[in-house]
């Protein structure tokens, strides 16, 4: 059964599990005991193999860059802390914005990456209108439908029955929606019914094949 660990003991656990995720290797004794300002490596090594006989790592016969985490239940990381949006191919007439019948998809975000990814939606992109702002058609835009808006924002834009992605822009009292390609035309939205912001976008998702 393993035993419960120390306060140091869990920092340097969640360090090398950070360290490994974000490196794709583990660190060595040397650099766990810089982190933690030890005097010498054997401090490293000894909560390292505390650690070990624990079961909360393993390692190789040489200790370098051959760490690896087998339990951290500890850390805030895991399965609750991650999020599931759902991907919309379309905003159709008279149906709440994520109704299953606007929902294509389904992705899984770390909260990490988001902020209050829970009032967060995603929008696959058609079309090239925002190509100039580094969006282009097959990405996927992830939309935050409470974090408000200024005027220069890229947002998910309710028009008539579609989702359109535009920047929002206020200019001399007018509201337009900008596209981002010289090949296309702003369209004017002001005092429009048909029209609403659903979301600020907030990150773009670019998958390759």
């Amino acid at each position: 059964m393993k035993k419960e660990l120390t306060l140091r003991q869990i920092e340097i656990l969640t360090f090398i599990e950070d360290f490994i995720r974000d490196n794709n290797y583990a660190p060595t004794l040397r650099e766990i005991a810089t982190q933690f300002n030890m005097s010498s490596v054997n401090g490293a090594k000894t909560h390292v193999d505390s650690l070990v006989r624990k079961g909360f790592l393993k390692t190789g016969n040489n200790l370098s860059r051959t760490i690896s985490v087998q339990q951290n239940k500890y850390s805030e990381k895991n399965e609750s802390n991650v999020t599931e949006i759902a991907v919309i191919g379309r905003i159709a007439a008279g149906y709440p914005l994520l109704a299953e019948e606007n929902v294509d998809t389904r992705i899984m975000i770390d909260n990490f990456l988001l902020k209050n990814a829970a009032k967060c939606f995603g929008l696959k992109v058609r079309g090239d209108s925002m190509i100039d702002a580094g969006i282009f058609e097959g990405d996927i835009v992830i939309a935050n439908s409470e974090e408000k808006y200024q005027n220069g924002d890229i947002v998910v834009a309710k028009l008539q029955d579609e989702a359109t992605l535009k920047r929002f822009l206020k200019k001399d009292g007018e509201y337009y929606l900008m596209p981002e390609n010289k090949n296309y035309e702003p369209i004017p939205v002001t005092g429009r019914e048909d029209f609403s912001i659903a979301g600020k976008v907030v990150a773009v998702i670019r998958m390759f094949n």
